[in-house]
């Protein structure tokens, strides 16, 4: 693997895990109670993304390293698994 797609393989990695990452522990002003004037009611309080981002990062590094380890140096891909076709 090429450091190109390394890139981009944890790219989306991480692009992923910050969708994961991004309601937890999420208040909303409805919630709340406290509404700010020309906001949705569904709208954070505090969302807190310097930590999400801290959090995204430290995420997707485990499932990259996991990634890599399981590609790269053990080897496995998809055609090492048996295929199953239902009915035969």
């Amino acid at each position: 693997m090429g450091i190109v797609s390394a890139l981009a393989i944890y790219f989306i990695i991480w692009w992923t895990t910050l969708f994961v990452v991004l309601p937890i522990g999420n208040q909303s002003q409805h919630e709340s109670g406290d509404r700010a004037l020309g906001t949705a009611d569904s709208a954070p309080i505090n969302a807190r993304m310097g930590f999400k981002f801290v959090l995204t990062t430290i995420l997707a590094t485990v499932v990259f390293a996991t990634f890599y380890l399981v590609t790269q140096v053990w080897g496995l891909g998809p055609d090492d698994f048996p295929h199953f076709i239902p009915g035969t």
